[in-house]
């Protein structure tokens, strides 16, 4: 293992104490990494929905909280500097005192040592992301976990294709001005593609997919409330719409001419759900939610179901509780590695805004 300079023997960590609590331990072992993995030294971390759902309803006593992280790069698993996979995609694998950031499996009940919320955290060297050169460490803590659920619900679970001349199994994205992702970046795409509403476009994944969605060629609506319409709007979606009407499900709807096939719920209430399933056209389509939904609203054949966590794009087995406890979705693992890749070009070129952060002192809340 190459390392920047030598390592503490422990670390400060916040680590799960029971059923929604947690407790500082100023003496926990740091990860030790796998060959294929980095050691990052956590400059900046953000609080996701999931750090505290996780904690309540599957804790795992000892494990280590936290999702968002950014970083420096101070060790590297001895297979990271020879990855032919990032060779083959002209995206360096990261290097000592690199600038990264990414999102960890916290509350991980298999690997009690490693989370976001310590001072050193492991990740896969295919899954970080390089700190554009003008991003501060701050920013980038806030958009690990809505870059990569965009991507995996969107461009996975949906299989919409790629802002890219590429599909989820091949090992060469995008990375040249010809690519289809660039072009359409750049403005050079004038062709408006097919309706996918987005419920919550004003929480932070469901931004992310608004950006992502408008740059792949796809007209994004979102439901939000009216203080986040007009950033929704400049954004990229071409409507928005009042969660809170009664009728917002039959305005979407009529706005699309009973058209609509996709939607992908950020929310996932009641709520939510039934709004989404009144909003699709006649035909049906599909429906996915951020968490699992309530089988009660699932009230027409045509529209197929499906929910997705995110934390299965490491390919490993998520043994929380039901309806969390996931065998190993290693489809999920190959898909993000490319989706990795071809957002990196994304944010290098600016194409995805964070998400508003408050501060707080000196902790940054992603609202």
């Amino acid at each position: 293992m190459a390392t920047s300079s030598p390592l503490p023997a422990v670390q400060t960590a916040v680590k799960i104490t029971g059923p929604g609590t947690v407790a500082l331990n100023k003496a926990a072992p740091l990860p030790v990494l796998d060959p294929s993995e980095i050691l990052v030294r956590v400059a900046c971390v953000s609080i996701n929905p999931v750090d505290g759902k996780s904690a309540e309803m599957a804790p795992s006593p000892g494990a280590t909280s936290g999702v968002d992280f950014s970083g420096i790069v101070v060790a590297l698993g001895a297979d990271v500097g020879t990855d032919e996979f990032r060779a083959a995609t002209k995206i360096r694998p990261p290097s000592i005192g690199d600038r990264v950031f990414s999102c960890a499996f916290g509350n991980n009940p298999l690997r009690r040592d490693n989370g976001a919320f310590a001072e050193y955290v492991a990740a896969p060297a295919r899954l970080v992301w390089h700190v554009p050169e003008a991003m501060d460490l701050v920013t980038a803590a806030t958009l690990g976990t809505a870059v990569a659920t965009a991507g995996l619900a969107l461009f996975q679970y949906l299989q919409l294709p790629m802002p890219s001349n590429t599909s989820a199994g091949s090992a060469n994205p995008a990375g040249s001005d010809s690519d289809p992702v660039l072009s359409h970046a750049k403005g050079n795409n004038t062709v408006e593609g097919p309706f996918v509403l987005v419920y919550g476009g004003g929480t932070s994944t469901g931004a992310t997919a608004i950006q992502v969605l408008k740059l792949a060629g796809f007209t994004p609506i979102t439901t939000c409330s009216p203080a986040s319409a007009a950033r929704a709007t400049r954004l990229g979606a071409a409507a928005t719409f009042d969660y809170r009407s009664p009728t917002c499900g039959a305005d979407v709807r009529s706005h699309t001419s009973s058209s609509l096939t996709l939607a992908l719920d950020c929310i996932t209430d009641t709520t939510s759900t039934s709004t989404c399933y009144e909003a699709l056209g006649a035909a049906g389509g599909r429906y996915l939610a951020l968490d699992p939904f309530a089988v009660r609203c699932h009230t027409r054949r045509s529209v197929a179901p499906d929910w997705m966590f995110v934390c299965s794009m490491f390919g490993q087995a998520i043994p929380w509780a039901s309806p969390f406890d996931w065998d190993a979705r290693l489809r999920d693992r190959e898909f993000a590695e490319v989706w990795f890749t071809v957002a990196q070009g994304l944010l290098d070129a600016g194409e995805i805004e964070a998400h508003p952060r408050e501060i707080l002192s000196t902790i940054y809340v992603v609202s």
